[in-house]
């Protein structure tokens, strides 16, 4: 059997996924953080090694661990389920029985096709069946996704699936808006595009909560 890399590129481009689950190994979390470091940095030295460049340079002496780290302890972060945000709840005391949107989360994830940024917004919204969660859980939920190597398409679907678990409604919907540098700076070099995904459950299904949800994105927030 011999693999067709150009197929796999040709697929790395189009941004297919076939799964709502990030594709980790069973054994993904037997090293620790500070062994999965060390094996990075090997492998980051050896690539820049491999390119050319000379490492004995003071620019470049620290490369190695500092992208070994940030691929850990950031950007990659969101892999571990132990740092999973907490996402406890309240009950819904005041009775508001209307959409709670929380727009323009900032967004910084990973193209897994290519390991490049993906930068933009977030806007997520539910609709109460009796349990409410606080604002900052849904910015930190959505940032807990993208901190892995990912596709924009699955990462909706993670946000809502997340937040009906919690919230135990499927009311909850989730739009992206964002930029691919694996688009922007690479292949087409399209630096204007933007890719937007969504993901709606429940009531959001139905055309006029869902417009509502759309029209409240739309707003300018004014301080």
């Amino acid at each position: 059997m011999t693999t067709d890399t150009n197929n796999f590129d040709e697929i790395g481009d189009d941004h297919y996924s076939n799964s709502a689950t990030n594709p980790v190994r069973s054994d993904a979390f037997e090293l620790t953080d500070d062994e999965k470091i060390e094996r990075i940095k090997k492998d980051v030295a050896q690539i820049l090694t491999t390119l050319g460049m000379d490492l004995s340079d003071d620019s470049l002496k620290g490369t190695p661990n500092r992208v070994a780290k940030m691929f850990v302890k950031e950007i990659f972060g969101g892999l571990n389920p132990y740092k999973k945000p907490s996402t406890s709840t309240f009950e819904n005391n005041y009775k508001y029985g209307e959409m709670l949107v929380e727009k323009n989360i900032t967004l910084y994830s990973t193209c897994e096709h290519h390991l490049l940024p993906i930068v933009g917004r977030a806007h997520v919204a539910y609709i109460s069946n009796g349990k409410v969660i606080g604002l900052s859980k849904m910015n930190r939920i959505v940032d807990y996704f993208a901190r892995r190597p990912q596709v924009q398409e699955r990462l909706t679907m993670q946000i809502v699936q997340e937040l009906q678990k919690a919230l135990g409604t499927q009311d909850v919907a989730c739009v992206i808006d964002a930029k691919h540098l694996c688009v922007n700076s690479r292949g087409i070099r399209d630096i204007e595009s933007s890719t937007v995904t969504s993901e709606f459950g429940g009531k959001f299904k139905e055309e006029q909560v869902r417009r509502e949800f759309l029209d409240y994105i739309k707003l300018e927030t004014k301080f």
